[in-house]
C-alpha cells in the first residue's frame, strides 16, 4: 500500500486514471498507470486506487 496526502484525485479523474495516454499533466505522457497495472496483471496481481480530495490518495498492490 502507497498512501499520500497530496492535493487528492477527483472521481472524474479515478474514472479515467488507468486509461493510457490519460493525463492531467501538460506534459504527462498518460502511460504510467496503465502500464502498471498491466505488468500487476501479467503477474497475476491487481492495482487499486482510492481517493478523498484535499485528504489522501491510497493505492493498493495485490500480488
Amino acid at each position: 500500500m502507497i498512501e499520500d496526502n497530496g492535493k487528492g484525485i477527483t472521481s472524474e479523474e479515478l474514472e479515467n486514471i488507468f486509461i493510457p495516454f490519460y493525463t492531467t499533466k501538460s506534459d504527462g505522457s498518460g502511460i504510467g498507470l496503465s502500464l502498471t497495472r498491466q505488468i500487476m496483471y501479467l503477474h497475476k496481481g491487481n492495482i487499486s486506487v482510492t481517493s478523498v480530495p484535499n485528504e489522501s490518495t491510497v493505492f493498493t498492490l495485490s500480488f
